[in-house]
């Protein structure tokens, strides 16, 4: 292990229901790629998200349902615990926002922001709904966005230019719930006093150099027109205010934005107080060469590029105003903010409500988690909007994974163990056996330096290029020819056996579930692409049930490397790793698209 500690800081699954495979290809599968690299690499890896459970969507649900917010949660927490577990994410703690501790250190960073000035009381104009009287939150107010003209824009932001916006700045603004339009009622918050903040966030933008550039100059035009941002809200569901007259208020509460981005430090700390080291969390969040990824789609990067990064300023003392630190301490600032594009699906946007959806438990109830996983490293949405279509995932994993990789597996073992039974031991080199031993196992050098730089997509390509090389070799070497020369077939099957076992470590952090299969097929015992698992725990401070997302990743650190394969290892007839998909599948879940999703 390595003394450098990487904060994996995932964007947090929002639990008014299920998640689908649009979204897990934007936080999901490129967070874990990143973190089980820099676990194989021997770094220390901190890999933290949980379910964000506060705000109005919910609330909204659960009024329809007739049953409470919390219940609401509860079922979805466990839901998309199953899902994220299923798909092998290997986070160190996936916890949910409504435990003891989240509020704490919620209400901490705003007490803190508040001593340093940053956060100050207002009145404006709050939307309430006139048949019933209940506010009516920015998300569920739409209209047109006076800035760009767009004629879906949200009360809070413009997803169609990125630009934060109020309720008040809308053109025909109407409630999504009814359609009826809101009525403005003066009411008073709390803000964060964002343009107090230009310069320090110039600054810090200024040195991010390695940033997707998407990322970077979207961050950097957003401070053009920074401008208070409400720190609080309307609403009984969410992180109570911690102030006096306002803490025990049933319609005030810290706005789920707010709230749902310290969870990145308050499952850390979560995290700490269950290992047995309640301090440990600081080696994450305060070491000066510590590291810290924050991983999302392209909509919520201005809440980690601009308002978390805010709040953390803020709590340092770092803004124009200046201050101290709060009890926490000083806390890191994020090292790079790895937005992905969106997916879409068929040529059309993701939506549950419209039913142009696939959830991540449908899918992987009828196909691989490694096949997903593999489509959204090799050809997601990283830099561009993708379109996931089931041509083309078919094709991937067929020709791919199939024809690809799994065949060079299989075609390697078995001929391996139907002659001898064993890993052969390998007589004289020639140059082609130490060309390609020199391509595999120099391969981890160019493939590590891209997953280090979050370019993945290319990452999967140079080590697909690899697997291509391996088969060729064993295809013009053709061992099956050689029976009449067994020293030259042994060397033959060692070397492209070695190139397996080479081929499975750079595609480990994609296909952790066939990574550990092939481990076991090249006669590897132990756990070598260690799998996250999910614990029922209470509360740390009030008992409550709920299940969290955790490992033991030890056993699949420092192995970023070429590892010699020892010959007279036991072999035996291999199974296929990957499965065939049949053409009928493409037409099937088209069906199922058009008949309301799956």
């Amino acid at each position: 292990m390595t003394d450098r500690h990487i904060l994996t800081a995932v964007a947090w699954p929002y639990a008014n229901g299920p998640r689908h495979i649009g979204h897990v290809s934007g936080f999901g599968v490129p967070s874990d790629v990143f973190s089980r690299y820099h676990r194989m690499a021997g770094d220390r890896v901190l890999m933290v998200s949980g379910t964000d459970e506060h705000g109005t969507p919910i609330t909204v649900a659960a009024d329809a349902e007739g049953i409470t917010p919390r219940e609401i949660a509860d079922r979805n927490n466990r839901i998309i615990v199953g899902d994220l577990q299923s798909l092998g994410l290997s986070y160190d703690l996936f916890t949910r926002t409504t435990t003891v501790n989240h509020a704490r250190i919620s209400q901490e960073i705003f007490l803190g922001l508040l001593r340093n000035g940053y956060v100050f009381p207002k009145t404006t104009l709050g939307a309430i709904s006139p048949s019933t009287g209940r506010t009516l939150p920015d998300r569920y107010i739409e209209g047109t966005c006076p800035i760009c003209g767009y004629d879906g824009a949200r009360g809070d932001q413009c997803d169609n230019c990125g630009n934060q916006l109020d309720p008040i700045d809308l053109i025909n603004p109407v409630s999504r719930i009814n359609g009826e339009t809101p009525k403005f009622v003066e009411e008073e918050h709390y803000f964060l006093d964002l343009p107090a903040f230009t310069r320090a966030l110039g600054d810090w933008l200024g040195t991010r150099k390695s940033w997707r550039p998407n990322v970077l100059n979207f961050s950097v035009n957003l401070l053009d027109d920074l401008k208070p941002r409400s720190y609080t809200r309307d609403i009984d569901w969410g992180v109570p205010v911690p102030l006096e007259g306002w803490r025990d208020r049933p319609d005030k509460r810290i706005y789920v934005w707010f709230d749902a981005v310290v969870g990145y430090l308050s499952a850390s700390i979560e995290w700490a107080r269950r290992s047995g080291d309640p301090e440990a969390w600081r080696q994450w969040w305060q070491a000066p060469d510590a590291d810290a990824y924050y991983f999302m789609g392209k909509d919520n990067i201005v809440f980690h590029s601009e308002i978390w990064p805010a709040q953390l300023l803020g709590y340092n003392g770092e803004g124009d105003k200046g201050g101290t630190p709060g009890d926490l301490g000083r806390l890191n600032l994020p090292t790079e903010v790895v937005s992905s594009e969106f997916l879409t699906m068929e040529g059309r946007k993701f939506s549950s409500s419209r039913q142009v959806v696939i959830y991540v438990r449908d899918f992987l109830a009828r196909y691989d988690a490694d096949a997903l996983r593999y489509f959204i490293a090799a050809a997601g949405p990283e830099s561009q909007d993708t379109d996931f279509t089931w041509a083309e995932f078919r094709r991937r994993n067929n020709d791919e994974l199939v024809a690809g990789w799994g065949n060079l597996v299989n075609r390697s073992v078995s001929m391996a163990a139907k002659n001898v039974g064993a890993v052969p031991t390998p007589g004289e080199l020639t140059d082609a056996d130490r060309a390609l031993l020199a391509t595999t196992s120099g391969a981890f050098s160019a493939v590590g330096d891209l997953l280090a730089r979050n370019r993945q997509k290319a990452a999967a390509t140079e080590a697909m290029r690899v697997v291509g090389e391996a088969n060729k070799y064993l295809s013009e070497q053709a061992p099956w020819k050689l029976k009449e020369d067994p020293a030259r077939r042994d060397t033959v099957l060692h070397t492209a056996l070695q190139a397996v076992s080479d081929c499975n470590g750079l595609l480990t952090p994609f296909l952790p579930h066939s990574a550990q299969k092939v481990h076991e097929l090249l006669g590897g015992t132990g756990v070598w692409s260690p799998a996250p698992r999910i614990d029922e725990v209470t509360d740390l401070d009030d008992g409550s049930p709920y299940p969290v997302i955790t490992g033991d990743y030890d056993e699949g650190t420092a192995i970023w490397a070429s590892r010699p394969l020892p010959p007279g290892t036991p072999l035996s007839p291999p199974t296929p790793v990957f499965k065939k998909l049949d053409e009928s599948i493409v037409e099937e879940e088209l069906a199922r698209l058009e008949e309301g999703g799956a």
